[in-house]
């Protein structure tokens, strides 16, 4: 799990990054994403809605996988960004721990919030993620 400093807090700071964020959507789940100036470091929200799973335990066991992957990655998040991940599919809580390591990295890339990794590097964080 992330650290508390790392999470968002209110509603309020989540709508400030609907509204003024980009979008890179990919098919099971998108990252919105604004530089926030007046942070020291990165926020992560991770959005599971009810249409996605009825079950509470599903849906918390999905955001816990993408809280502990971006965990995994934030010694590459340098800016302050304020970032929040919607899953829209269940297919997500079965997919393997390295696609979807490699899903989630691929949307922080092209977002600019992780610098572009060379094919190594994918494996390590692959081999990092996978216990």
């Amino acid at each position: 799990m992330i650290n508390r400093t790392h999470r968002f807090h209110g509603h309020g700071s989540l709508r400030y990054v609907y509204q003024r964020g980009e979008l890179v959507r990919a098919g099971k789940l998108s990252l919105k994403y604004v530089l926030n100036e007046r942070r020291q470091e990165y926020r992560l929200a991770v959005v599971v809605s009810k249409k996605v799973s009825k079950s509470a335990v599903l849906r918390n066991r999905i955001r816990r996988r993408i809280y502990e992957i971006v965990r995994h990655l934030q010694a590459d998040i340098t800016a302050p960004y304020d970032l929040v991940i919607t899953v829209f599919s269940e297919d997500v809580r079965d997919m393997p721990n390295a696609e979807l390591t490699r899903l989630i990295t691929s949307q922080l890339e092209k977002a600019g919030v992780l610098p572009r990794a060379s094919k190594s590097d994918h494996g390590k964080i692959e081999a990092k993620g996978e216990k």
